[in-house]
């Protein structure tokens, strides 16, 4: 890899790193590099999975003060991401590379519709159960299976894992979305790092690679949570359409 190359990765792992704790979707960033530079698709999507866990981490150290009073909250979530990583990482290395191109379009326009319509969709869930003192702390019912969900998605592939992510938080929880993106990015880094340490084991791992986005996504991580925070609710809910309008159309014209 030449010093281009190299600074190249650098500044696709810092971008990577502050999209991510923003919003998600940072590899749509590492992801195209690493190809344009001539790394093989799954040496490419393996190493970056495992170079972006650090940057997850930064991110989500970024958002701690959002994330007091979530503890119990957040290690019931994160089981639901430990399981769906692994068996994401487990269709990887089984599946073709594009066993998933039909449907990882679907669940991003998903994503980005249930973000739309979030309030308004959370309004409805709140009402359902208002007869029952409340929404949950844990939130509804189908959070944790969907929050597994993702995790396979995420496990796999991941980008637009954050945008999935906060769809389900925004509807599946009453609670502020500055709080939900900080247990967003602990679910983040929770998925890419079991994915990761499976990868780690099994498959090729490209270490100047994952050591070059690993530096650029904790530098990004905190650039992210610094600038992520001051986001009122309405410019972070736009952040997340636009990111996420932008991973559909790399899905669907840009690979």
């Amino acid at each position: 890899m030449s010093v281009f190359e190299m600074v190249a990765v650098l500044l696709a792992g810092t971008a990577a790193g502050t999209i991510n704790t923003i919003v998600g979707s940072g590899t749509l960033v590492t992801f195209p590099t690493l190809l344009a530079i001539g790394v093989p698709p799954v040496v490419a999507n393996v190493s970056n999975t495992i170079g972006l866990v650090p940057g997850s981490v930064s991110g989500a150290w970024g958002y701690r003060r959002e994330l007091a009073g979530q503890r119990s909250r957040v290690l019931r979530l994160a089981s639901a991401s430990v399981i769906g990583g692994l068996i994401g990482a487990g269709l990887l290395l089984v599946l073709p590379e594009d066993a998933f191109e039909a449907i990882v379009p679907a669940l991003i326009l998903l994503g980005i519709t249930l973000v739309v319509c979030g309030k308004r969709i959370s309004r409805w869930v709140a009402a359902r159960h208002a007869d029952t003192g409340g929404m949950p702390f844990h939130g509804a019912w189908w959070v944790w299976p969907a929050i597994l969900a993702a995790g396979i998605y995420g496990g796999y592939f991941g980008a637009a894992q954050g945008v999935i992510l906060m769809a389900v938080l925004g509807i599946g929880f009453d609670e502020a979305l500055q709080r939900l993106n900080g247990i967003k990015n602990i679910l983040g880094a929770v998925v890419n790092g079991v994915s990761g340490l499976v990868f780690v084991f099994v498959a090729d791992v490209d270490w100047l690679i994952v050591a070059l986005i690993g530096i650029g996504a904790v530098i990004g991580g905190q650039i992210g949570a610094g600038v992520g925070r001051r986001l009122p609710d309405a410019w972070l809910r736009g952040a997340i359409v636009v990111v996420g309008v932008s991973a559909l159309l790399y899905f669907l014209f840009g690979r």
